[in-house]
């Protein structure tokens, strides 16, 4: 297998453990470890699953619930540098937390990073009671936002992710979560975060809070985004990271050597693919009658991007669709057609085509010199 880019020491070892156990790295079907319960590698932009094991498999994820936890308040809360007092209810949460005391002054922000970078407990029910009002109320709304980020086969039912029996995702919903949540940049600046400073109430100095996440200090590009634990669930980890432009979501559930595992996912998939325009190469012509030019250039507006493999280049196939021919004046942007990217008979890109030229109409002296001109012809 080539690899592309420089390998960290982290990413090395488990890069080769991978090959030697499993033969390389063959596509989305062919990603099987012993390590992991399920996992999925996705491109974030465009979704496409670059590996997995058992994706689609129900199992419980641990404090990975939190992404959902932050990108719900995110997206529900206008003013995140709003100040707050802790409710009551927030202090005391069992498991990992910030020490939070009923009544203290904070905003919506120093939570969010309490909640992704430490894995407070007590900062994800502040903030589930801060949104919603409640846990309960809060939960459908987590379940609201799974939906619209393409979760199917997820059910949120606390925004911390202490055990519960119906409190569920698969490696798949998980990862689509994680990279709807990935294009906030709030987000994506919380969780690359390596260390962040809190207001702690009664004090003369803050809460450090220090990023749980190792890839941070460790993978090259690295920049995202939640561990979690619980005996039910296992070492749980989703990570991130992005080159050349291109961001790979790895998520491994009940996995032993999580950072390692993630770390040897990702390599592979920079290794194997990389991120192409594909709007580039999206054009086509129509003809114009009564212009001074009969053909017009169409073209697809970019970007489109999409991960490939370098042995997929040449199978993609660009077909365009119901394309007319235009009377003139003729003038850019013009949408005329569709132009259909197609890779192994997949559907990739279903994109307007647009003119791209300015065709003036034929003025009465041009048409007098054409019927000259097919006069003398015959």
């Amino acid at each position: 297998m080539r690899i592309k880019a420089r390998l960290t020491s982290v990413g090395l070892l488990s890069a080769l453990l991978t090959l030697c156990l499993f033969g390389g790295f063959g596509g989305a079907a062919s990603a099987h470890t012993a390590a992991a319960a399920a996992l999925v590698v996705l491109e974030r932009d465009s979704g496409r699953i670059l590996a997995e094991k058992d994706a689609h498999r129900r199992l419980p994820m641990a404090s990975t619930t939190k992404i959902a936890t932050a990108i719900t308040v995110i997206d529900r809360v206008p003013d995140l540098d709003k100040r707050i007092k802790v409710p009551k209810e927030a202090v005391g949460v069992e498991g990992s937390s910030v020490y939070l005391q009923a009544g203290e002054e904070l905003t919506y922000r120093d939570l969010l990073y309490g909640l992704m970078l430490q894995s407070g407990n007590d900062c994800a029910a502040a903030l589930a009671y801060l949104t919603a009002g409640d846990i309960p109320k809060f939960a459908e709304l987590m379940n609201a936002t799974a939906e619209k980020a393409g979760a199917a086969n997820t059910n949120f039912v606390n925004p911390h992710g202490l055990h519960h029996d119906d409190h569920y995702t698969t490696a798949y919903d998980l990862g689509r979560i994680a990279a709807y949540a990935l294009r906030h940049p709030v987000f994506a600046e919380i969780v690359a975060a390596k260390r962040y400073a809190m207001p702690w109430a009664g004090r003369d100095y803050n809460r450090i809070i220090v990023n749980k996440n190792k890839l941070l200090h460790s993978f090259a590009g690295a920049d995202g985004v939640k561990t979690g634990f619980t005996k039910k669930a296992g070492r749980c980890l989703v990570s991130s990271a992005t080159r050349g432009g291109m961001t790979v979501v790895a998520v491994v559930l009940n996995c032993g050597p999580m950072f390692e595992e993630c770390a040897g996912l990702m390599e592979t998939a920079f290794g194997e693919y990389a991120r192409y325009d594909l709007a580039k190469a999206a054009t086509a012509a129509c003809g114009v009658t009564d212009g001074k030019s009969g053909a017009a250039k169409l073209a697809a507006k970019g970007p489109l991007y999409y991960p490939l493999k370098e042995t997929e280049l040449g199978r993609v196939e660009y077909r365009p669709e119901a394309v007319k021919s235009l009377r003139a004046p003729v003038r850019p942007g013009q949408i005329n057609g569709k132009m259909k990217i197609m890779l192994d008979n997949h559907l990739l890109f279903d994109a307007d085509l647009y003119t791209m030229d300015s065709i003036e109409g034929d003025t009465v002296g041009d048409k007098l010199k054409d019927l000259i001109e097919d006069w003398a012809a015959k």
